[in-house]
């Protein structure tokens, strides 16, 4: 286990609760939700992610530990598609999502970015309506 193996585990049951209150309800949540489901959720699984890899010297997740982590992040980005009224199955890696993050420095645009929800509109054609 890593000194981060308590960190990701708290993460990861977050998440699951997350995810299960939300898959109770009946309909999509509110969008306002979704920058709780990402600073709160999935920008805290990223970050500890990059801070591993970042902090001078790189830390070796266990299997579990990485499976954790990555699960919690994706499990989020389902919690805050739903949010938009969008069902997503997130498959992403937290690698993918941390050099999005890493790029945008914004987790909410790393959160389009990765599962185009909302989907992004092009702004020539809007302007033109």
């Amino acid at each position: 286990m890593s000194r981060y193996g308590p960190r990701i585990a708290a993460l990861a049951r977050r998440a699951e609760r997350d995810r299960a209150a939300l898959e109770k309800e009946d309909s999509a949540a509110d969008p306002e939700d979704t920058r709780d489901y990402l600073r709160e959720g999935a920008g805290q699984a990223i970050w500890c992610y990059v801070e591993a890899r970042t902090g001078g010297r790189l830390v070796a997740f266990s299997e579990a530990e990485f499976a954790a982590l990555e699960r919690a992040m994706n499990d989020w980005l389902e919690c805050y598609a739903r949010c938009y009224g969008v069902e997503l199955e997130a498959e992403f890696t937290v690698r993918q999502a941390a050099e999005v993050l890493l790029e945008t420095r914004n987790v909410v645009d790393t959160a389009q970015l990765l599962t185009g929800v909302p989907e992004r509109r092009n702004r020539s054609t809007s302007a033109s309506r």
